[in-house]
């Protein structure tokens, strides 16, 4: 496929993301409503990315993003470092002790079962990262000094705020003029939109966006949502596309942006909230793929989990392999990623390749 990725002896850093990062308050078991006490974690749309790159395949990865100068801000900054991810790229905003100006977001999580949906409440308004604007950050110095492969973001940060959506066009202009590969992650997420023009307004920004990336990541409600994609074989009862209607959305996204070099989609058929038909599909080279099948995968933490293919994905395609084997790495990571709890991957690389090989659960010693 037509990715040329800049030499890596040239490059600082492998890949690194952009988006903002929330601390992450889990009840466990429990639900938010009743809970007593939490566990904490970092989490964040395209952070997760930068996160599983580095932890579970090993690549140099830093994330762009912006922290309230607080304690807060210290603690998810201390989480990022046990992660293995470069925080030289922060931008520390000063804080006024209130947050009316400035602040740290927070994210509530609990985890589905059954027939129980997983429910988030965040707490985001003002937050650091919303408050990047175009000048914040020096791109020339990133991807021209420094030197980055590969820019990962999303549709999460890019709705955080007009600025926001503002600073990811000037970051993805930037990379492509410096020969940096771009992929993006569409992530539609109605409640973000709704207060700032909703769906059209997501539309206005994506289409923008979309004229700059290289690897495009979504499912159908995001194709659909944010470039106003349309295709006929939609299930309205369910919901979903059959296959067929799948690779429909793909010729159509590849039509509309010939500049798509590869373009992703998950398929996840919902049995419960803990059990899932899981696969995915990916196009490069003129080519639909289709990865391997994993019906009835028992998950016990899904929040992340696209995260975590996207970041499989990428690492498939960063070294030199196939789409036709990429899109594999993507799916076992996924699944791996959504057997622990937490947004972020636990997963090895072995334990990755053992998923793809087909090796089964049986207890390792």
């Amino acid at each position: 496929m037509d990715l040329k990725l800049r030499p890596k002896e040239e490059c600082m850093f492998d890949q690194i993301s952009l988006g903002e990062i929330m601390l992450r308050l889990d009840p466990g078991e429990g639900r938010i409503k009743t809970a007593r006490s939490f566990k904490a974690w970092e989490g964040g749309g395209e952070y997760n990315v930068a996160r599983g790159l580095r932890r579970c395949f090993k690549m140099k990865t830093a994330v762009v993003t912006a922290f309230a100068e607080n304690e807060l801000g210290y603690l998810m900054e201390d989480f990022i470092l046990q992660g293995g991810v470069d925080t030289s790229l922060i931008k520390w905003m000063p804080y006024d002790g209130i947050g009316r100006t400035v602040r740290n977001g927070i994210n509530f999580t609990e985890r589905g079962y059954g027939v129980r949906g997983a429910v988030g409440v965040s707490d985001r308004g003002n937050t650091a990262a919303s408050k990047l604007k175009p000048g914040d950050i020096d791109w020339d110095y990133i991807f021209g000094t420094l030197g980055v492969r590969w820019l990962h973001t999303g549709g999460i940060f890019a709705a955080l705020s007009e600025t926001a959506a503002q600073v990811v066009i000037e970051a993805v202009k930037a990379a492509k003029k410096y020969g940096t590969v771009v992929s993006y992650d569409l992530n539609y997420r109605p409640s973000l939109w709704k207060d700032i023009g909703g769906q059209a307004k997501a539309q206005e920004v994506n289409k923008e966006i979309a004229k700059y990336i290289d690897v495009m990541i979504g499912n159908e409600e995001d194709f659909t949502a944010c470039l106003g994609l349309e295709v006929e074989g939609n299930d309205e009862n369910l919901k979903e596309l059959n296959l067929d209607g799948y690779y429909k959305m793909i010729e159509a996204a590849t039509k509309a942006y010939p500049n798509f070099k590869v373009v992703a989609t998950t398929l996840r058929t919902v049995k419960t909230a803990t059990v899932n038909d899981w696969s995915a599909i990916c196009y490069a080279d003129g080519k639909v793929h289709k990865g391997i099948e994993l019906p009835g995968l028992e998950i016990l933490d899904r929040v992340g989990g696209g995260d975590s293919f996207a970041s499989g994905l990428i690492y498939g395609l960063m070294s030199g392999k196939p789409a036709s084997e990429a899109v594999n790495y993507g799916i076992a990571h996924e699944a791996l990623a959504m057997t622990t709890p937490g947004d972020t991957s636990m997963a090895s690389l072995k334990e990755v390749e053992n998923i793809i090989g087909g090796k089964g659960a049986r207890v390792q010693r």
